[in-house]
């Protein structure tokens, strides 16, 4: 369906069993839940999916060994388990990878080999590959540019990978397969209710600024660090459920991790964990935990955090990238649910949680990518015997997604599984966008026709990841792009205009300045 026929099915005169605001990993996750039950389902998005927290991961599908660390046994026993199920579900999008934790003293390897072997444990049957020792030689052909004086060895275990905006897009198309709608660029300005009952929500039209009334059986607020607002549109004097915390990446090029495997170090010098991740022929360096007081839809590193970041992986890689070798930066809020007064945000619980207001209002929040499918499964549970729904079995722990293929195909053209032949055959497939990103013309002209994508931020942010890969290059090939999102969606030059001034304006919040640049690259490794 185009845009206006979306619309049009959206705001039909009729009760949706199940409407879900929010287009994150929760929200999608929840809809494409509710739909494959058989409920008829609605989902509405104020900007574009997975333009918050959801793109802005650390590009992993894994347990989480800090959390094993905190003995949250569960919670990595489950992600684990949902870990092994999207690899299932979505060959196209995650892919197993190795991870070096490097040893520079000599109870290093055979401290956290044990617990890596727990990690292993598990995840059970559906573990990737058993964690091992490696040498220093075995660890520097995994990962050539470790630093060398006083490597003893290390141990190498594996976990998934994957792309985070493309499984959320992955996850749009499957929702319609099912029949299920969804609407983006169209924030929810208010909640409709029968007395104190919420029965549906009003939202506006961006493109129009016209505003539709929308009927549910129970509605679902997903909407990520955002779901206090939207508590706030029942109950105004809901108290805050979030403490937000902020995670910052730097993306450099691959010559600085150019082997096989990423790196992990499992203790910084404040007690976090670091990870050096190769990804799209680039490496995501990250990340932090900075606790916040406000959200926005875009938070800013703190210089602090990047100096962070480049001292940490300093301490690591040889050579090590600088401020003037980071092609983007990006940061994105963690919805951590509120602990008790005084704990530090790294400990903080990444589980999901369910609250039903007075209202039947339902919130989801917490979590994160690797559970999505399990927090979709439990809030349709729940919202199910909310409204009163037939009891239905879910389906989604088997259910292939969208374009899921297990023929590898080159670069980047395999986030697109079954449909790439189809990408590759529209004008524009040998023509790049620009020369230092991998995209061609056609990406924009299916984002544009097949993936609800409305701007150029869509596009170059999300659609194809070149905002994250390359802040300066995806400014300098917005002009193109804005051009052939004119010719798809019969858009004026004015609105090229406009389109290509506030992605700029956007792209250079990702961009650093070289800046004063320290001898970082001096200092020894001192937490492994």
């Amino acid at each position: 369906m185009n845009r206006a026929e979306t619309l049009t099915a959206a705001t039909a005169p009729h009760t949706w069993d199940v409407l879900v605001i929010g287009g994150g990993a929760s929200g999608l996750g929840t809809a494409l839940e509710a739909a494959t039950r058989g409920y008829s389902t609605l989902l509405l998005e104020a900007h574009d999916y997975a333009k918050g927290t959801s793109s802005r991961s650390t590009k992993l599908v894994h347990g989480g060994v800090r959390y094993l660390a905190q003995g949250n046994v569960s919670l990595v026993r489950e992600a684990l388990h949902e870990r092994g199920l999207l690899k299932k579900n979505a060959p196209h999008l995650v892919r197993d990878l190795g991870f070096v934790i490097a040893a520079y003293q000599w109870w290093a390897a055979p401290f956290y080999g044990i617990g890596l072997k727990l990690y292993d444990l598990l995840a059970g049957k559906l573990n990737l590959q058993a964690s091992r020792y490696v040498t220093p030689a075995q660890a520097l052909e995994q990962t050539p540019t470790l630093k060398r004086a006083g490597l003893k060895g290390g141990i190498l275990y594996f976990d998934g990978q994957f792309d985070d905006s493309r499984l959320a897009v992955t996850l749009l198309r499957t929702l319609e397969n099912f029949g299920g709608v969804a609407l983006n660029h169209a924030p929810v300005v208010g909640l409709l209710k029968d007395g104190k009952k919420v029965v549906g929500a009003r939202l506006r039209d961006d493109e129009t600024g016209t505003e539709h009334e929308v009927r549910a059986k129970v509605v679902v607020n997903a909407t990520g660090v955002f779901v206090d607002d939207l508590r706030r549109m029942d109950e105004p004097g809901a108290k805050p459920m979030l403490s937000p915390s902020q995670g910052v990446h730097v993306v450099v090029d691959r010559r600085f991790l150019p082997g096989d495997a990423a790196v992990m170090v499992p203790r910084t010098d404040d007690g976090r964990v670091l990870f050096a991740v190769p990804w799209h022929d680039h490496v995501v360096i990250g990340t932090t935990d900075t606790p916040v007081p406000d959200v926005s839809w875009e938070p800013r590193a703190l210089d602090e955090e990047i100096e962070f970041i480049l001292k940490t992986a300093a301490q690591y890689l040889d050579p090590a990238p600088t401020r003037a070798d980071v092609r983007s930066v990006y940061a994105g809020l963690r919805p951590l649910v509120k602990a008790a007064e005084g704990t530090d945000t790294k400990a903080i619980s990444r589980d999901h949680v369910i609250r039903i207001s007075d209202g039947g209002l339902i919130t989801l929040t917490g979590g994160k990518w690797t559970t999505y499918r399990r927090m979709g499964e439990d809030t349709v549970n729940r919202a199910a015997a909310q409204a009163g729904l037939p009891p239905r079995l879910s389906l989604t722990a088997g259910l292939t997604l969208h374009g899921a293929m297990t023929a590898p195909l080159p670069d980047h053209w395999k986030v697109y599984g079954t449909d790439a032949e189809r990408v590759q055959a529209l004008p524009g497939a040998d023509t790049p966008l620009h020369s230092e990103l991998p995209y061609t013309e056609a990406e924009v002209r299916w984002a544009a026709r097949m993936e609800q994508a409305r701007t150029v931020e869509d596009v170059l942010a999300r659609r194809l990841r070149a905002l994250l890969l390359n802040a300066r290059a995806s400014a300098e090939a917005a002009p193109r792009v804005a051009a052939l999102l004119a010719e798809e969606l019969n858009r004026d030059a004015a609105w090229q205009h406009a389109q290509v001034a506030a992605y700029r304006e956007l792209a250079a919040g990702y961009q650093l300045t070289a800046g004063t640049e320290s001898r970082l690259n001096d200092r020894a490794p001192q937490n492994a």
